[in-house]
């Protein structure tokens, strides 16, 4: 397949999945989130020493935040991405409770400069699709892909999303590193890579 060909072939899927998961009705939006966390707590498996990366929701992806202050509560470090140019790699810096948010690019939150660094163990990951092979068709800005290929140690991958996401099937380049888990409503499913 031409470059191009892929190029216009993976737009048109991002349409797709952008209009599948705005088509998750409003009403359905919290309690799928407090599912998806619940799936999570008892399907995902992590230590207490584990750094866990998560990500502030932006526009209408799947609300991390349930998942996200369980976690928390548990004593869990949790770090959150900060952009930190359009080219680099991502930085996760530690969210401690209480600790304030600052704009972070996109129209996401993440701790300030003075918070600490950390290399996380686990990574939740927003997206706009996922298929059946554990394949993430995100933004198309590379951001997790530049970052997981810097990464010192592999994260576990885990996507994090509303069921109505899936897509039959995602095409992918050498790059894109697939998901180990993928976490929504209904459930965990692992992949085989």
């Amino acid at each position: 397949m031409a470059d191009s060909d892929f190029d216009d072939l993976k737009a048109a899927l991002r349409d797709t999945a952008r209009s599948q998961r705005a088509r998750v009705a409003s009403g359905d939006r919290a309690e799928a989130a407090k599912q998806a966390a619940e799936h999570f707590l008892s399907g995902v498996p992590f230590a207490k020493t584990d750094a866990i990366a998560l990500y502030w929701p932006i526009r209408d992806e799947i609300d991390c935040k349930p998942l996200l202050l369980k976690l928390m509560e548990a004593g869990q470090t949790i770090c959150l991405p900060v952009v930190v140019g359009s080219d680099a790699s991502l930085v996760w810096r530690v969210w401690e409770p209480d600790a304030p948010l600052f704009e972070s690019g996109f129209g996401t939150l993440a701790p300030g400069d003075l918070a600490p660094e950390a290399v996380p163990d686990i990574m939740v990951m927003p997206l706009l699709g996922f298929d059946r092979a554990g394949t993430r068709l995100g933004y198309g800005r590379g951001y997790y892909d530049r970052t997981i290929a810097a990464a010192p140690n592999r994260p576990l991958l885990v996507g994090y999303a509303f069921s109505a996401q899936e897509l039959n099937e995602i095409p992918h380049a050498g790059h894109d590193v697939p998901l180990d888990l993928i976490v929504t409503e209904a459930g965990v499913r692992r992949f085989d890579n």
